[in-house]
């Protein structure tokens, strides 16, 4: 059973930059592809952008934040990250960790019932305000 933790949310202003981390304990994260969700007020929970297991050779983002946030992984530390830059106020939301094996695909990673075995973090809050 996997444990997932999420920091390093907080606020910030339009055009500001933060970096959300997730550290998974339980087991090897190498094993695991890692997204991203995020809830925003009022719209259903959203793929933000995932990594493959292992060497994460292989990410996707959504068209929204494509450019914007970077994904990446660091196995020896079973962390996971994203980088957010250049926020606006409509990225404001709780922003979650999922954990989950072979997720990662173009076809169906921002497919919520791909995730029904994953296991998923506790989520971090974003707000992006002036």
């Amino acid at each position: 059973q996997l444990q997932l933790a999420e920091s390093g949310g907080g606020s910030v202003q339009p055009g500001g930059s933060l970096t959300l981390s997730c550290v998974v304990s339980g087991n090897d994260l190498s094993y695991y592809a890692l997204s991203w969700f995020r809830q925003i007020p009022g719209k259903e929970r959203e793929g933000v952008s995932c990594i493959t297991s292992w060497s994460g050779s292989t990410t996707h983002y959504s068209a929204s934040t494509k450019g914007r946030f970077t994904i990446s992984r660091d196995n020896r530390k079973n962390t996971a990250y994203l980088q957010m830059r250049s926020l606006q106020p409509e990225d404001t939301g709780v922003y979650f960790c999922v954990a989950g094996l072979d997720t990662c695909h173009a076809e169906y990673w921002f497919n919520l019932r791909e995730y029904q075995s994953a296991f998923w973090g506790p989520g971090t809050q974003v707000t992006v305000s002036a």
